[in-house]
């Protein structure tokens, strides 16, 4: 649900300091919010202050939100303390192969590239056969 920035309060929180936000402003502006914050009933954040500090600095006025109702403070705290110690980074063997799969997904080899044009024109002629056989 789309929550107001404006009438999400900020409770104690157990992460004092959010850290450099530079990467994840980025982020937001590149790709928007991939995962909502969560809020209580009475819009009190639980999880995400990170990235409700990010749009807030970015001038986002609102922001998508999961609202769980009938939490107990322990349940909060709980949930807060588990959504940000459950994270696991990528190890640097797998950043760098994410990084390799994406720059040949940008830059296809040449043979790619040649693949990919004679594949594009054997399913433009498919096309054009089936729409002379409709008529």
């Amino acid at each position: 649900m789309l929550v107001n920035i404006a009438d999400i309060k900020v409770k104690h929180r157990v992460r004092k300091d959010t850290g450099d936000l530079d990467a994840l402003k980025e982020s937001l502006r590149r790709y928007g919010l991939l995962n909502p914050i969560t809020l209580n009933s009475k819009y009190e954040l639980i999880a995400g202050g990170r990235r409700l500090e990010a749009a807030k600095a970015i001038g986002w006025t609102s922001i998508n939100a999961v609202v769980l109702d009938n939490m107990s403070p322990a349940a909060e705290l709980e949930l807060e303390l588990e959504e940000n110690n459950q994270r696991k980074d990528f190890s640097d063997a797998e950043l760098l192969e994410g990084y390799k799969r994406l720059e040949r997904l940008r830059n296809p080899r040449f043979f790619r590239r040649i693949w990919n044009f004679i594949a594009g024109v054997f399913v433009a002629i498919f096309d054009w056969i089936k729409k002379l056989l409709k008529k």
